[in-house]
């Protein structure tokens, strides 16, 4: 299919029945498969199962003790092969961006039980006197998600710990050789969400996007072995790629629409122009 929208509609594909809620106190924040739901009734002293949803018992009160007791069953998981591993990073467990986290979560586990995630991405672009190029990366072919797809120039999860600047400035030098005061030249220009189901679970995300302008003689470097090289392409180039192919990774193309519609790439007139800006944002 050659249009811009079956992205949106791949990245907000998913069977709600298929669920469980996860709750912790009176507030949800996630949602579990049936299977794993009933796999989770062996540790009654972390969860209340039931039909209508899984508990955080109220006797784990605090930060920490939810934190530990899910840190528990997640080795417990690995073990039997559940979750295949840990990835040592820990994501927040929130209510909404900026509420105050209930407990934290490997990432490994995130979609495994529906937690709301936050990343950013950013789009580096260069103006020429032929219009606008932007940088695309080839993720490595080692990568565990998406390998060897095309990616944005700096994309990364929010992990428990640090500020949204914070983590800018982290990801910008490490995906492409960015300095803190390049990487804070970054404009922030919105956000897209989605809720995707996968293999794992269920993914409700939102992804924090910026702008950043760069010199034509700008050179990324990357650093952690996530992108094994760096291509400028017109926008027109990478607009085609997008629309007629599935060669970006699945979430980036939501970012890559969003920067066709700001900067007047996608207009109006185009008959799906309502049903893209709209679908970019889904409330989760």
């Amino acid at each position: 299919m050659t249009s811009y929208l079956h992205h949106i509609r791949a990245c907000n594909t998913h069977d709600l029945s298929d669920f469980r809620p996860f709750r912790v106190g009176g507030d949800q924040v996630g949602w579990v498969r049936h299977a794993l739901a009933d796999h989770l009734t062996r540790f009654d002293d972390v969860f209340d199962v039931g039909q209508d949803g899984i508990f955080l018992r109220e006797t784990l009160g605090t930060f920490a003790a939810r934190s530990e007791a899910m840190a528990r069953v997640l080795d417990a998981l690995v073990a039997d092969g559940t979750i295949q591993r840990l990835r040592r990073e820990a994501y927040p467990v929130v209510t909404a961006w900026g509420a105050e986290p209930l407990l934290k979560i490997d990432r490994s586990a995130v979609a495994f039980f529906g937690i709301r995630s936050f990343g950013l991405h950013i789009n580096g672009f260069v103006r020429r006197p032929d219009g606008l190029h932007l940088w695309v990366g080839r993720r490595a072919t080692d990568r565990r998600i998406a390998p060897g797809k095309l990616d944005n120039l700096v994309a990364g999860g929010q992990p428990y710990g640090l500020s949204l600047d914070e983590n800018l400035v982290k990801e910008a030098e490490e995906e492409a050789g960015l300095s803190a005061d390049a990487a804070r030249r970054a404009v922030p220009v919105g956000a897209v969400s989605y809720m995707m189901e996968n293999e794992a679970g269920l993914k409700p995300d939102t992804l924090f996007l910026y702008d950043l302008e760069l010199a034509e003689d700008f050179t990324p470097r990357n650093t952690d072995g996530e992108v094994e090289e760096f291509m400028l392409w017109p926008l027109d180039q990478v607009a085609a790629r997008v629309r007629d192919t599935d060669d970006f990774k699945f979430n980036v193309n939501l970012v890559i629409i969003d920067f066709l519609v700001r900067h007047g790439c996608l207009k109006p007139e185009q008959p799906d122009y309502l049903d893209l800006v709209m679908g970019l944002r889904r409330p989760l």
